[in-house]
């Protein structure tokens, strides 16, 4: 993991992205100019701003307690529960570092993320306790459920003294990558960088004191939790409601008890949202859609049957951020997936060789700012691939730019299928699915779908009998793999046909469902 140059650092302080701010600063700012103003709502837990803040502050002081501080990783694997918002904010301000596993983690992933970051601690929620077995070496495991629960996060709680902050340069939290080539890959945010981006964020999505944000995308994702989400919303002065699932039967009720004015969901669930109203949602305002492109026929009808605004959004874990304005013409908003967040973001599209295309036609996006990494949490091997020379982000993205600035997203050059903004890396799969004893071989592939946008195929290339879907299920869940990794279909077939180099020819493949 780099850091940015100094140079560069110097301008983006200069310019007023970087305030030299921690995140937990939002919030101590939230508390102070308006503490009885409703901040956080998880069903019939309603929090205000000053309660929020001194929760944070109980949970700070018995975190450092254990000997819990800066620079320590704890592994959270949370829903959306407000916990996991009086945690975040209780280790921004000891200056230990969430690293934020996906609700749908299991097995697999928590012990390769346990082995990727090595936490002091693990909270997790009553139900995955047993996880944790897995994982002996974390020292310790806090537990979010029912009282009584063994070793309950609440009651690490104490009134005692802080340590001095941390640094606004140092990582604030460590994010999931999309997981290209494998596991995921661990994504340092600083406190300023990321101050940055929610707060940007918030203004270009003209959150404020009325915003009624409801999170329904798990807040453990970059989106929802800071593009503006969640946290872009607190430092707004708005309320987050807090979703258990995002389906259209739970989320219809809560918008209307709960005056929700914003919320942002993936492609899917968009079009599930459409097909389920049966009339506009009376006080959503503004509808962000975000992680894999939606189509223009889609966008077009957000507007009409839920009665509010489309924002596209396009960006990455890794930090640039796209958005479509509010008030943007409705062939941009429909059409395109917005424009940078930053001035001094500097968008380069570049073809195979890594030169820089002509304008208008489509590359290779690659991009660097005062709020894109410059490299992976412990992958320094990756990062000489990841990374130009000079500090450019290569995304794996294709893209096209319009000369007004907005980027129209075509396609990717990586090998991962975007599952309805779920990331599966192909070779992860693949791996697990060699060691079955009737798979000679296997690639797995994206097959168009106009639901999910992709689903997985898993072509197999068989020893012996030939295995089923439920044979290959049954193997990878023994595995531990998440649910939304596992394969929508399986097609047995001789030979897969290959390019000149030799390669299998994936695209051809994925022709053939």
């Amino acid at each position: 993991m780099s850091g940015w140059p100094d140079e560069f650092a110097a301008r983006y302080r200069e310019r007023g992205y970087w305030r030299d701010r921690t995140l937990f600063a939002l919030l101590a700012d939230g508390a102070r100019r308006w503490p009885e103003r409703e901040a956080v709502v998880d069903g019939d837990r309603r929090w205000t701003y000053r309660e929020l803040h001194d929760r944070a502050t109980r949970l700070a002081a018995g975190l450092h307690a254990k000997g819990i501080g800066r620079g320590d990783r704890v592994l959270v694997h949370l829903p959306n529960v407000a916990e996991f918002l009086s945690l975040s904010f209780a280790l921004f301000r000891i200056g230990a570092i969430p690293v934020l596993a996906l609700p749908p983690h299991r097995e697999t992933e928590i012990a390769h993320l346990a082995s990727l970051a090595t936490p002091v601690a693990y909270v997790v929620t009553e139900e995955l306790r047993h996880l944790a077995d897995g994982v002996p070496e974390i020292a310790h495991v806090f537990v979010v459920g029912e009282p009584g629960a063994h070793t309950a996060l609440d009651a690490v709680a104490v009134d005692g003294d802080l340590p001095d902050g941390p640094d606004p340069d140092d990582v604030a939290v460590l994010l999931l990558s999309g997981g290209t080539t494998g596991l995921p890959k661990l994504i340092p945010r600083t406190h300023n960088d990321y101050d940055y981006t929610l707060r940007a964020s918030a203004e270009v999505c003209g959150f404020g004191p009325t915003t009624r944000y409801l999170a329904a995308l798990p807040m453990a994702h970059n989106f929802p939790l800071a593009c503006p989400g969640v946290l872009g919303t607190l430092w707004a002065g708005g309320t987050v409601v807090l979703c258990t699932s995002a389906d259209a039967e739970t989320a219809f009720p809560l918008i209307e008890t709960e005056q929700v004015t914003a919320t942002a969901l993936v492609p899917p669930l968009a079009l599930v949202w459409l097909d389920a109203a049966e009339r506009g949602l009376d006080s959503l305002d503004l509808l962000q859609v975000g992680g894999s492109r939606l189509k223009a026929e889609a966008a077009r009808r957000v507007g009409p049957v839920l009665g509010c605004a489309l924002q596209q959004v396009y960006g990455m874990a890794e930090g640039l951020l796209n958005y479509t304005r509010l008030g943007d013409p409705e062939e941009i908003v429909t059409d395109t997936q917005g424009r940078p967040l930053a001035e001094d973001d500097e968008v380069r599209i570049v073809d195979a060789d890594g030169t820089p295309v002509w304008p208008g036609d489509t590359g290779e996006l690659q991009v660097r700012g005062p709020y894109t990494i410059r490299g992976y949490y412990r992958a320094d091997e990756h990062n000489r691939t990841a990374f130009t020379a000079d500090g450019f982000y290569r995304s794996g993205d294709l893209v096209r730019r319009l000369p007004t600035g907005e980027l129209v997203v075509e396609g990717r050059a990586k090998d991962v299928i975007n599952r309805g903004g779920d990331k599966i890396p192909v070779e992860e799969v693949e791996n697990l699915l060699l060691s079955h004893p009737a798979v000679h071989d296997v690639a797995v592939v994206g097959v168009p779908d106009d639901v999910m946008g992709e689903r997985s195929c898993a072509y197999v290339i068989a020893r012996g009998a030939a295995p089923t879907r439920k044979d290959l299920v049954a193997h990878l869940s023994a595995f531990g793999v998440a649910a939304f990794k596992l394969p929508d279909r399986v097609r047995v077939v001789e030979s897969f046909p290959r390019t000149s180099l030799g390669k299998v020819d994936r695209k051809a493949l994925g022709g053939r469902s």
